[in-house]
């Protein structure tokens, strides 16, 4: 075979989903998703370091968009606002991938390696997010706070767009999580109650020995 092959790591990605969802991730092996794209094993190492990095190939692109979205948001804009834009500027990626993205998600609820390994893309693109507010000026904890909501906000409204029967966009799914957060921080701010001042402790009473 040649060196370079035509759309090599499209062709990879799709017969391994499609030897996972027949054969099982754990029964599948780099050689059978080569042979499955017909390319060679070395072809699959140029692009992925092993198989279940094929599940997650496209963090550093998503890494670099919530990067870019943040450092250009306008100044003066709310940290959680600005987090926002950024999973908003994510789900143009998945538009057309709602299949590919069901099955996979199937994936990580059958296999407990693949659901850590997604922990560990979710808490990295937090801290990408984070570096990118301070950048901005954010200070801490606020940085941190707005970008581990915005994940946790972005991982909810990703499932529920996979189980959405309309079909809903992602973005829609992200919009109505936000204002949910948001709702719920509203109303832990007017149900606090107003502290009352403690009454001091007295201290009890030595009783006196029996004779």
């Amino acid at each position: 075979m040649g060196r370079w092959e035509p759309n090599a790591r499209g062709r990879l990605s799709e017969a391994a989903m499609s030897l996972f969802q027949e054969k099982g991730y754990d029964r599948t092996t780099v050689e059978d998703i080569a042979a499955r794209a017909g390319l060679t094993e070395r072809t699959f190492f140029r692009y992925f370091t092993d198989k279940r990095e094929v599940l997650f190939g496209g963090s550093d692109d998503l890494h670099k968009l919530i990067v870019t979205t943040i450092a250009e948001a306008p100044q003066g804009t709310a940290p959680l606002d600005v987090v926002a834009a950024a999973l908003e500027a994510m789900a143009p990626v998945f538009k057309d991938r709602r299949d590919h993205a069901r099955a996979r998600q199937a994936l990580l609820v059958a296999y407990a390696e693949l659901r850590e390994r997604e922990l560990i893309k979710l808490a990295s693109l937090a801290s990408a997010a984070a570096g990118a507010l301070r950048e901005r000026g954010v200070t801490e904890p606020e940085a941190s706070l707005a970008a581990e909501a915005g994940i946790a906000v972005f991982k909810v409204a990703f499932e529920r767009w996979l189980e959405d029967p309309k079909a809903q966009d992602l973005a829609r799914h992200i919009r109505a999580g936000l204002d949910a957060l948001k709702a719920i921080t509203a109303s832990m701010d007017t149900a606090a109650p107003t502290a009352t001042p403690r009454q001091p402790v007295r201290p009890a009473r030595a009783k006196a020995p029996r004779r």
